[in-house]
C-alpha cells in the first residue's frame, strides 16, 4: 500500500503538484558545528527593549554557542555651530550609553549566565543597526519586540516591512503583550 509521501511523489510526476527541494539538495545536514550564534537586541530603555532583552538572553543561554549582542545607537545631534559643545555632548552621550549597557549586561549575566558583547554606534538607529547586521556574518537572529498597544514601534515597522526580504539574518518579533514569566517559559 503506497504511503502518503509516495502518493505525493507520484502526483508530482503527473504535474498536479510540484515541490521544490533544491534548498535541501545541496548537502545533507550534518552535526551542529561549534561556533557562536549571536542574538542581537537593541537597548534603548523602552518596555519593548526590555522584553526583547529577556527573550534574547534566555535563548542565548539555551542555544549551543549562544551569544548576545547589546546594540545601542546614539542619534545624531544638531550642534553644528558649536563644535566644542557638540563634541562634548557626543562624549557625554557615549558615556551614558556605555553606563546603561554595562548595567544591562550585568543584569543579563545575573539572569542568564551570558556575558553580552556591547556595540555602540552613532547615527540613525534603524540605519546604524542595519549597517551593523550587514557587517557581521555571525548573527543568528535580530530580536525585536512590538509595542503592547498601538503601532508596533519604529524598529519593528522598519525591519518587518519590505526590507525583511533583504535582511542578512532572521528577524524574531516578540509580542509586547507577553509577560516576563511567559517569556521565561518560552526560552
Amino acid at each position: 500500500m503506497p504511503t502518503a509521501l509516495a502518493k505525493q511523489d507520484a502526483s508530482c510526476h503527473h504535474g498536479a503538484m510540484a515541490i521544490d527541494t533544491d534548498l535541501m539538495s545541496e548537502r545533507p545536514l550534518g552535526p551542529i558545528e561549534e561556533h557562536p550564534r549571536y542574538f542581537v537586541v537593541v537597548v534603548d530603555g523602552s518596555p519593548e527593549s526590555k522584553l526583547a532583552i529577556r527573550f534574547a538572553s534566555g535563548r542565548a543561554a539555551h542555544v549551543e554557542g549562544g551569544r548576545l549582542i547589546l546594540f545601542h545607537a546614539i542619534p545624531p545631534g544638531d550642534f553644528q555651530n558649536w563644535m566644542a559643545v557638540a563634541e562634548r555632548m557626543r562624549e557625554e552621550a557615549r558615556e551614558a550609553a556605555e553606563d546603561m549597557l554595562e548595567e544591562v549586561a550585568a543584569r543579563v549575566y545575573a539572569y542568564s549566565g551570558v556575558r553580552p558583547e556591547i556595540v555602540i554606534r552613532e547615527g540613525d538607529p534603524k540605519e546604524a543597526l542595519l549597517e551593523f547586521l550587514k557587517e557581521r556574518e555571525d548573527i543568528f537572529a535580530l530580536i525585536l519586540a512590538a509595542s503592547a498597544e498601538g503601532e508596533p514601534g519604529p524598529l519593528v515597522d522598519y525591519f518587518s516591512g519590505p526590507l525583511i526580504a533583504h535582511l542578512p539574518c532572521p528577524l524574531v518579533i516578540i509580542p509586547g503583550s507577553l509577560s516576563p514569566e511567559r517569556i521565561d517559559r518560552m526560552v
